[in-house]
């Protein structure tokens, strides 16, 4: 079992001599911030704890200006190691890193108070005093808090014990949630190729898996966690990764993906804790993950806004942020996400409806209320906003809410029947015009409201109570000459003047189709129901195979009746080509 903890604290007050003394390792990694004696990259050391369990730590930067390298490493990780040295005391970039963590909503740590042994007892009491009244305001609250001497020793057995208890109050994370690993280090090794490095916060990444990477895919080669070779590695864990493929390069603030499970989004829409939205610079930085992107801030409501990202992030509900001015040194708004894929305003009053919306929103994800709110949505979709599934699909991927259902079903219903009301000759609903009345995304959902309904799907309409159409008495009297002139002669159609005559238009013939009085077997060409059966008897007696000279002749019709209805009976399965000149008889006529 393996957690994950981070440093945070100002510059130069021994986080790094700290993490040196519980791991025996170096944190500092580069050249430089060994020769500085401050840490300006991330450095990461472990160490097994009494009690067997393994603990990593991400050792951050404590210097104002590497605040963006010191978010990298805190964003992911669940819990903290506040560091304040007893000589020097609460200083200008504790206050920010605190805030750091408020913004966050860090809610395990515990405090460290170093140099015990340059400040002396009293002085240290008073410094961890000051320390744990300012980390009790935030979302840390109470915690720990040990006085402790990197250099001599002093206090680091109770450390342990305390990291060891603050390690098993951690929440133990989803090992099968969908993979998002941020990105904090990046670097090549000969023969290798790229390898990144990030806490993995839930879920498991196996050797040969394929993760999503800067619109790419690649495929993990290998994995290290803690330095050694893995085949699997749950979070929480520090982790190696790598990659064989996927883009040419990786940067920090990347994040690697689960493949189609999640949305990147570029607009969305948060609440704050900090700052007043209306106070709020327009253009500030937001931190997530290990990621930094420049956005540009529209406020909504008093705690509400709009952020447009400068580049899209892999985003759900409930994602914790932050907020930073760089130029002010100061984080002004945590932010929780509450919609990656929010409305565009395109009327006037709609951000201030937006407002009254949002206000109702807790940022939980509650699958349940955002079917209610969204009404129609894939489930895909509602899995990568972070949303769990409420109930199943009513068509394909399609989820509906179902109050809105009902409602659709009522709506087409009432559709079905005004359709048939006003054209009696024609009363099935088309399926298309349905899906256009009702809003609908997919015709699918036409489909499926349509059995719920009892409503009858026949041939891409929809019918209701009139399924067959009402002729009117002129088309009725029109369609009852040519049906006497077919049952004097059944395979002689009347031709396009006769039909004229009797004033058939097209859309009067499909209607007389539709109502199953007519055989409608191709432009203009009609026979009496039934025919094209009596016609397959016939052409049975000519043998096993015939021509179309022959058919026309054991039919007694002309050219032009003769190709439409065998090419019906072909289809119908009557019969079936042999060559370009021969058709058989198959099983349905023998």
């Amino acid at each position: 079992m393996m957690n994950v903890v981070a440093t945070a604290g100002h510059v130069d007050h021994g986080k790094s001599t700290l993490v040196r003394a519980l791991t025996g390792m170096e944190p500092d990694r580069l050249e430089e911030e060994r020769r500085r004696g401050l840490t300006i990259e991330l450095g990461f050391a472990w160490t097994t704890l009494p009690g067997g369990g393994r603990l990593a730590f991400v050792d951050v930067p404590g210097h104002e200006r590497l605040v963006a390298t010191m978010l990298a490493g805190v964003g992911p990780v669940p819990a903290v190691m506040f560091v304040v040295a007893a000589d020097q005391g609460w200083q200008r970039q504790s206050e920010e890193h605190l805030a750091v963590l408020d913004a966050l909503g860090v809610r395990h740590g515990l405090l460290a108070v170093t140099r015990e042994d340059l400040a002396g007892a009293a002085a240290a009491s008073r410094v961890r005093d000051e320390a744990l009244a300012h980390i009790a305001a935030t979302s840390l609250g109470k915690v720990e808090s040990f006085l402790v001497s990197g250099a001599t020793g002093e206090g680091m057995d109770d450390l342990r014990a305390g990291l060891e208890r603050l390690a098993g109050s951690l929440p133990r994370p989803d090992e099968d949630a969908d993979v998002r690993l941020w990105v904090d280090r990046v670097f090549t090794v000969r023969g290798r190729g790229t390898v990144v490095t990030g806490t993995l916060g839930a879920g498991t990444i196996r050797v040969g898996d394929r993760l999503a990477v800067g619109g790419g895919l690649a495929r993990v080669r290998g994995l290290q966690s803690l330095k050694e070779d893995r085949r699997e590695v749950t979070g929480v864990a520090r982790i190696a990764v790598n990659l064989h493929g996927g883009p040419a390069e990786i940067g920090r603030g990347e994040a690697l993906l689960t493949p189609d499970r999640w949305l990147t989004a570029d607009v969305v829409d948060v609440r704050l804790r900090g700052d007043p939205a209306s106070d709020l610079p327009r253009e500030l930085v937001l931190h997530v993950g290990s990621a930094a992107v420049p956005a540009h801030v529209r406020p909504l409501g008093d705690d509400t806004a709009r952020l447009s990202l400068r580049r899209p992030l892999p985003l759900r509900v409930g994602d914790i942020a932050l907020l930073r001015d760089p130029g002010r040194h100061r984080v002004p708004a945590g932010v929780t996400v509450l919609d990656v894929r929010p409305e565009p305003f395109t009327r006037r009053g709609a951000a201030a409806a937006r407002a009254t919306e949002l206000a109702a929103l807790t940022g939980r994800p509650d699958g349940a209320a955002e079917l209610r709110r969204r009404r129609l949505i894939r489930r895909a979709d509602l899995v990568a906003m972070g949303f769990p599934v409420p109930c199943e699909p009513v068509a394909g991927d399609w989820l509906a809410d179902p109050g809105h259902w009902a409602g659709l079903r009522e709506r087409l219903g009432t559709a079905v029947d005004a359709h048939a009301a006003a054209d009696p000759a024609d009363p099935g609903l088309p399926a298309e015009a349905a899906r256009r009345a009702l809003g609908l995304p997919d015709r699918a959902l036409v489909e499926a409201l349509a059995e719920a309904e009892g409503l009858l799907w026949r041939d891409g309409r929809i019918y209701g109570r009139a399924i067959a159409p009402e002729l009117p008495p002129d088309v009725r009297k029109a369609v009852d000459a040519v049906r006497r002139e077919l049952a004097e002669h059944p395979f002689l159609a009347p031709d396009a003047n006769r039909l004229a005559e009797l004033g058939l238009t097209p859309k009067m013939i499909a209607a007389a189709a539709r109502a199953g009085v007519l055989l409608r077997l191709g432009e203009g060409i009609v026979l009496l129901p039934g025919d094209d059966v009596r016609a397959a008897e016939i052409l049975a007696g000519l043998g096993d195979t015939f021509t179309l000279s022959e058919a026309r002749r054991a039919l007694g019709t002309t050219r032009r009746v003769a190709v439409p209805l065998l090419e019906h009976l072909d289809e119908a399965g009557y019969t079936a080509r042999v060559d370009d000149l021969r058709r058989r008889r198959t099983e349905r006529t023998t």
